[in-house]
Order: C-alpha cells, then structure tokens, then sequence
C-alpha cells in the first residue's frame, strides 16, 4: 500500500529542502503544508488511491527520476544534465494539481465470497480550479516560485501520450525537452510497477 506517512512526508521534506533553494521555495514548502497534500491520495482507485498516496507518488517519481537520469546511455544519448534542483522541482512538484481535489465517500461493491454489497470507502474527484493537468501544476508552482522553460515543459508534459491533447504537439515537446520525456517515463514507471493495482 506505501511507506509509512510520517516517514515519507519527512523523505520528501528532506529531499526538497536538500535541493530546492531558489526563492520562493519556503512559501512553495508552506503551502504544501497547509493543505492536503501529505494526506491526499494519488488517484481516485488506481495507483496511490489511499491516504498519502500523492506524497508517495511524488517520492516515488523522484526515485524513478534520478535513477534514469544517472543512466550513462541517457546522459550520452540525450545529453541531459539538469542540476538536482531541477530534477527535484520536476518530480517532487509535478502532480500539485492534485491538492484539494480529492473528497472521502464510499462505494458500494459485491463481496465475491458472500454476494453481498458492502459499503467501502474510497475518493471522489472535485476539482474547483479545472485548468488542465499539468498546466495546472505549472501554475500552481508559478505562483511561488519561477520555473526555467525545461521544468516548466516537464511538468506541462509529464502524462506524455496518455494525455487527451494532440499526439503531435506531445511528441513535439518530448522531442524538444529531454526532461519532459525523461519524466514522463519516471512517472510511468511510478506509477505502472510501483504503485499499480495489485
């Protein structure tokens, strides 16, 4: 299901506090922490779908992020080399879009064993800012602190093809910004066999 949420909160805290400096980045850490975002699921039934879901998901994104970056093919195919503020903003910051969206409630579902319905708890998407998905992160981001193109497009672009927008202008900015790519395959990898259903 996780790691426990005390520990992972202090693993990102850590994390960010270790990488992240540029100004604005105290206020970015302070809104963080004033809203539910240590405490928020990932999704709705998929992948971090339980309380600090998110919080996992961003550590997770970040492990799956340097370790492909640390790749010697990567950095002498794609020529990447982004310092680890950036790589930490990227992975760390790129699902902020999630705060405040998710609401507790509960499901009916059949026990296969007894064919009984049986009221379950789970997550119901709400969105009060519906400004995309990733834009969203980037805005949300840039009301704290400024991000460089590179960042920017990363988290723009991190749900890669399994985005809703025009398959052309997604590859264009995967081909165009390295990082965007190499988040987006950090993402996948999160989410898809770290977190998948089980």
């Amino acid at each position: 299901m996780g790691y426990k949420m005390e520990n992972i909160k202090t693993e990102f805290i850590e994390i960010y506090n270790t990488n992240i400096t540029r100004p604005g980045a105290d206020k970015m850490l302070d809104f963080l922490n004033g809203s539910d975002f240590f405490t928020a699921p990932a999704s709705t039934r998929y992948h971090g779908s339980y309380e600090g879901g998110l919080v996992t998901h961003s550590v997770n994104v970040y492990r799956c992020l340097t370790d492909y970056l640390e790749r010697e093919r990567t950095r002498e195919v794609y020529k990447m080399d982004y310092s680890e503020e950036s790589v930490a903003i990227a992975a760390l910051l790129h699902d902020i879009c999630k705060i405040d969206v998710y609401r507790k409630s509960f499901r009916n579902v059949k026990n296969d064993d007894t064919g009984i319905w049986e009221k379950i708890p789970c997550y119901n998407f709400e969105d009060n800012l519906p400004y995309g998905h990733g834009e969203k992160s980037v805005y949300m981001i840039s009301g704290f602190m400024r991000l460089t193109r590179e960042e920017a497009m990363a988290i723009r672009w991190h749900m890669g093809f399994s985005g809703i927008e025009d398959k052309n202008t997604i590859g264009n900015a995967l081909e165009k910004y390295p990082l965007a790519f190499a988040l987006t395959v950090a993402d996948m990898e999160a989410t898809y066999f770290l977190e998948g259903e089980k």
